[in-house]
């Protein structure tokens, strides 16, 4: 049965749940966030419409912004019967404003059952007496057709991509992520669920991180590495070196190496002037050199000798996959258009967008080093064949002032300094040429 991407982003969360003491899941603070309150800090707050929120977000739908359950009467429209995946808002006690919130995965026998957070301390499945029923609610067209396009296929095909260079279950003793399935280390998983991770956690998180759920994978790597980076403001082929890199060298480091192949600041940070400079450059360019960078960081490193061999195949597949999207889709930028951003698109399969995208980096003729070297070549090479011809020659006190030998001498000068700023001009070339000055 298909499931809405609400329900699929909950059933990721399964699990999580409430530590004990002093101290607080994160998991369940970040839901807080995402439903739009920053304020709260402890676990212990009743969190169901938080969770309910934070999945809905997650989806790319909008929620009420609200911590109260019964806020969610109003959001959406009203259903007549239940739905799988509906939001369901239940009345509690005789509190005219308590109520509880959860998604509806079943009915049987006068009973509804929620899978939703904050039920016995964690996200779980829980059965719940039909008769306290408020509301089915469902989002409205719009909001659903927003969350049916909110992800157009980028994260999944990068993914999949990443996966299958990151294999399965291994503990190898020299690497330091130690338990490891499908790239999810022990202690991120751990971290994931909003669980410590000790001596006495560790076998059972370890057994779990075996048979780790698809949808837990997938919620990893977008929260952990895919939105962090940014990738989503990248067409495909930069967003998969980019992601690839994130995920092997951490978020940080493979913003450092992006922002030195583009030459900008290196804080770690992708702000405007990183976004800027990726958008001037080629996009064949752009990974080529992220590959090379990434290529001098694995060599550096103390355990290149045991697992070299492996991370240069990685970084050669994916810039060899990197580039056949690039190919096929017609994709020569690595930054998408703000409205492609907006809208979550990924890549650039419309010839017309990618020729504007060109267009509007096109740079006058004469501010083209390429050219002018050529020209300066050109007329070192040729003018001192043709200049007799035409009635142009060298005064002849001028060739006894400074010599013969000398004049050729400035000839060559003037030919090899044209041929190197040709040849550094065509290198750095980044824009396409107009005819008129902008």
């Amino acid at each position: 049965m298909d499931q809405p991407a609400w329900l699929a982003a909950a059933w990721a969360e399964f699990g999580v749940r409430e530590i004990p003491g002093k101290e607080h899941s994160a998991e369940i603070l970040r839901y807080f966030r995402e439903a739009g309150d920053t304020k709260v800090e402890s676990d212990e707050t009743p969190w169901c419409a938080a969770f309910a929120g934070a999945m809905l977000k997650r989806a790319g739908c909008q929620g009420t912004g609200s911590l109260m359950a019964r806020s969610y009467l109003d959001w959406g429209i009203g259903l007549d019967e239940p739905r799988f995946g509906a939001l369901v808002v239940l009345a509690r006690g005789d509190d005219p404003t308590a109520g509880h919130v959860g998604f509806l995965i079943g009915s049987a026998a006068g009973k509804l059952y929620l899978l939703g957070g904050n039920q016995g301390d964690a996200v779980t499945v829980s059965a719940f007496d039909a008769a306290r029923l408020l509301g089915f609610r469902w989002p409205d067209a719009e909001t659903e057709a927003e969350s049916a396009t909110a992800d157009n296929g980028t994260f999944a095909k990068a993914l999949a991509h990443v996966l299958e260079m990151e294999g399965g279950y291994s503990n190898d003793p020299y690497d330091p992520g130690g338990p490891t399935n499908r790239g999810v280390t022990l202690e991120v998983y751990a971290n994931f669920k909003g669980q410590t991770l000790d001596a006495g956690s560790r076998p059972r998180l370890i057994s779990e991180l075996k048979s780790i759920p698809e949808a837990v994978v997938e919620a990893i790597y977008r929260r952990r590495y895919f939105d962090p980076a940014h990738c989503a403001a990248f067409t495909a082929p930069l967003a998969l070196m980019h992601f690839d890199a994130a995920v092997n060298h951490g978020v940080g480091a493979a913003t450092r190496m992006l922002q030195q192949v583009v030459n900008v600041t290196v804080d770690g940070e992708i702000g405007p002037e990183t976004l800027s400079a990726i958008g001037s450059r080629r996009l064949t360019d752009l990974i080529d050199d992220y590959a090379e960078i990434r290529r001098t960081r694995y060599r550096a490193l103390p355990h290149f000798w045991r697992f070299g061999r492996g991370w240069l195949k990685r970084v050669d597949a994916t810039l060899a996959l990197g580039k056949s999207w690039g190919a096929a889709d017609g994709i020569t930028r690595g930054l998408l258009e703000p409205a492609q951003i907006a809208k979550g698109e990924s890549n650039m399969s419309n010839q017309a967008a990618a020729a504007k995208t060109i267009d509007d980096t096109a740079k006058w003729w004469a501010q083209s080093r390429t050219l002018w070297g050529t020209l300066i070549t050109a007329a070192a090479t040729v003018l001192p064949v043709i200049a007799p011809a035409i009635g142009v020659s060298l005064p002849a006190d001028l060739i006894q002032t400074f010599g013969n030998q000398a004049v050729i001498a400035v000839q060559a000068l003037a030919g090899l300094f044209g041929t190197v700023l040709a040849i550094y001009g065509r290198f750095k070339a980044s824009s396409v040429l107009s005819l008129r000055k902008s």
